[in-house]
Parts: C-alpha cells; sequence; structure tokens
C-alpha cells in the first residue's frame, strides 16, 4: 500500500542537523515537515525561517511547511523565497482574515496550497477552501506541542473529509500522535501521509532507514 511518510523536523536532534536531515533522506522519508510557531497564534515557539532554509539546502525531498502564524499573508514572501516550486505551503484559515488570499499567493509561485484543520475547527467552516487547495493537514491534537494525546472524535472529521475528497479533488495527511495503529487504520480508507514524530520516529535509537522500513512493512 502507498502512503507517504513526512518527518517532524520540531522533533530532531538540533546539535546533529545535518546528520539528522541526511539519515532521513537515506533512510526514506518522503518529505520534511516544518512547524513555524510564532508564540501568539499558538503558545510556543519552533523553527525558524533559517531553519527551514537549511533544511531547504540540505535536502532535494520536499519540504511541507505548516504555519502556526496569525495573518501568514503578511510575511507569506519570506517563506515563499526559500523554496522550491512543488513544496507545500499550510496555512490556518481561521489565522488569516481572507485565507484565499493568501493561499493564492502560495499556487502563484508555483507552490502546493494547504490548509490545516485544527481539532475544533469544523470542516464546514472550510468548506469553499476545499475546492482551492491540494492538501489537507488534519490535527489529531492541538496545536503547538510535540508528544499530546490522540483526540478521537477528530477520527468522525477524517471520515467526512474522506468522502469529499475525490470531488474537491484534495488528499488527506495526518499530523499529530501518529502511531502504529492508526496508519492500519486510516491508510486504506484513503489518508494519503502521516506526520511523524515522538510517536514512531524520533528518539527511539535505531537508524530512520530501519524505523521507516518498519512503518511500510505494516500488515494491512
Amino acid at each position: 500500500m502507498q502512503f507517504e511518510l513526512n518527518a517532524s523536523m520540531m522533533c530532531a536532534n538540533y546539535g546533529h542537523l545535518e546528520k539528522e536531515v541526511q539519515e532521513l533522506d537515506e533512510g526514506g522519508i518522503d518529505s520534511f515537515h516544518i512547524d513555524i510557531m510564532d508564540g501568539r497564534y499558538v503558545p510556543n515557539f519552533a523553527m525558524s525561517l533559517n531553519d527551514m532554509r537549511y533544511i531547504a539546502s540540505a535536502t532535494k525531498k520536499p519540504l511541507d511547511v505548516h504555519l502556526m502564524i496569525e495573518h501568514p499573508n503578511n510575511r507569506i514572501g519570506l517563506f515563499l523565497s526559500c523554496l522550491r516550486p512543488g513544496d507545500t505551503i499550510y496555512i490556518h484559515p481561521e489565522a488569516e482574515y481572507h485565507p484565499s488570499t493568501t493561499l493564492q499567493s502560495i499556487i502563484n509561485a508555483g507552490m502546493i496550497p494547504g490548509i490545516a484543520i485544527n481539532p475544533g475547527t469544523s470542516v464546514e467552516t472550510v468548506m469553499e477552501m476545499l475546492r482551492i487547495v491540494r492538501k489537507v493537514l488534519v490535527m489529531s491534537v492541538n496545536p503547538g506541542n510535540a508528544g499530546q494525546m490522540f483526540l478521537p472524535y477528530v477520527g468522525k472529521k477524517i471520515t467526512k473529509l474522506l468522502s469529499m475528497k475525490e470531488d474537491m479533488d484534495f488528499e488527506i495527511y495526518w499530523d499529530g500522535a501518529c502511531s502504529a495503529d492508526k496508519i492500519l487504520e486510516y491508510a486504506p480508507k484513503g489518508v494519503k501521509g502521516f506526520v511523524l514524530g515522538t510517536t514512531l520516529l524520533f528518539g527511539k535509537g535505531r537508524p530512520y532507514g530501519e524505523t521507516l522500513q518498519n512503518i511500510r512493512d505494516l500488515k494491512f
């Protein structure tokens, strides 16, 4: 079964970031997930523009940039200038007065437009944007910190999105508390990719390539 595995780089060892990127790349990761937080939209600071710029220079794999910031349209040019055509930028619709304007800037730059949906955000409130974006990042935990517990009611939201994705032409990605049982349940249903953090990938004391292969070898 084909599904994408994306490394949540806020969980990486920043004392050896070059080594982390290289080992993930060689181990078969599909893309690098970059969490940018401003301390306002979410109560935390995470990766910086320079972190993103370095990772972009160290790999040819795609970047998935998750902007957890207020009014991303005010600074979208800074992020677009560091990325390559085919990279993805997710915004949170609640963080922008006119999110479709920001999404159009992403499209015009040759990037893949996406929205991230918080656990407390209903599908109905983002319905129109589902026809604009190509990717929907479903947060199964509240955004802002790694290592949180899965919120079970998010599963019903994913089921609803799965019923709409063919008609509206978008793919669904899972972010937060991603365990093997979630991949086993939702990959066959049509979830395209999974962001891997401390639950499955980082801090396990074994090569990333081995971990990634074990995930791809799950028995469906």
